[in-house]
């Protein structure tokens, strides 16, 4: 399946919610390595060649890798890799951030782990030949490298995992839907706009009636439902940018400030300034100490 040339499925939001990656290592891995659940995002990583256990949370039960293959795990959680057979594991690994889960509807409707052999995604190919390529150099910008790098593999994913519909519910599975897609981009690029059920129906060429149905079949919910929690999503992060509340109510389109605030209440269960001075507080608890000691400098690179 191919994007319709009109439709980009994926644009408005990468451009509402930016794909942002950063290096967490690139090594021969030779034992047990943990991921704490309280760091921010997602991970990557990316197994060149070797035999690897990953185990989800304390008591999950292991899953063996035995192929070079990409994992991604979309949210925080804690996991473990251990190497296989007393053989070392060649590994690139990348914290992920897409944006908080509450706000962005593709973090959302991603599943806990995407497992992809790399011989079923030949697609990414040439990204992953020059992630590995780059991973065992010591020049100038490698970091940003594989991370700019890595930004592109993550877009690769999501465009395949949409085009072969390995996802059987939620957005990806609304993106993959040639009617649903145009609807669904619509409203992630102008959630301003007046939307109607007969509007949305009318960019899926489908009656209400139907169209009501099949996206709330595909999607899991109401369109309704989908678009307003939309529109929150983006509001909160345009709150946590600073925007004006009037400014925010007009970008998710909402007559006014007040009408905003009675759908944020009823949407959140806060109002936008008790739930800023929230975020406030829970940005100050996570934020790492002024005292703590600053991180040692990397290798000269040629």
């Amino acid at each position: 399946m191919t994007d319709h040339p009109k439709i980009d499925r994926l644009a408005a939001l990468l451009q509402r919610f930016p794909l942002r990656t950063q290096l967490l290592h690139a090594r021969t891995l030779t034992g047990p390595w943990s991921a704490d659940e309280q760091r921010q995002g997602g991970t990557l990583h990316l197994f060149q060649e070797g035999a690897v256990q990953l185990r989800q949370g304390m008591h999950g039960a292991p899953l063996s890798i035995t192929e070079p293959c990409v994992v991604y795990l979309p949210r925080a959680q804690s996991h473990q890799l251990d190497p296989q057979d007393g053989q070392p594991v060649n590994l690139i690994s990348l914290s992920v951030d897409l944006g908080a889960s509450d706000d962005n509807p593709l973090l959302r409707a991603l599943p806990p782990l995407l497992l992809l052999p790399l011989s079923q995604v030949p697609q990414c190919g040439p990204t992953l030949h020059l992630l590995f390529a780059e991973s065992t150099a010591a020049r100038c910008g490698h970091g940003a490298v594989l991370e700019r790098l890595a930004e592109a593999l993550v877009i690769q994913v999501l465009r395949v995992s949409i085009e072969h519909q390995w996802v059987d519910s939620g957005l990806l599975c609304g993106l993959s839907d040639p009617r649903l897609a145009r609807t669904l981009a619509a409203l992630h690029g102008a959630p301003e706009q007046a939307w109607t059920l007969p509007r949305m129906a009318g960019l899926a060429h489908m009656s209400r009636a139907r169209f009501a149905e099949h996206f709330t079949r595909v999607m899991g919910e109401s369109p309704g439902s989908y678009l307003a929690a939309w529109r929150i999503g983006w509001a909160r992060t345009l709150l946590n940018q600073g925007r004006p509340l009037k400014q925010v109510a007009d970008a998710v389109g909402y007559a006014s400030a007040s009408a905003f605030t009675r759908a944020f209440t009823r949407h959140t269960g806060a109002s936008p300034s008790h739930w800023l001075a929230r975020q406030a507080t829970d940005a100050a608890v996570l934020r790492p100490s002024q005292n703590a000691p600053a991180a040692a400098p990397g290798p000269l690179c040629h």
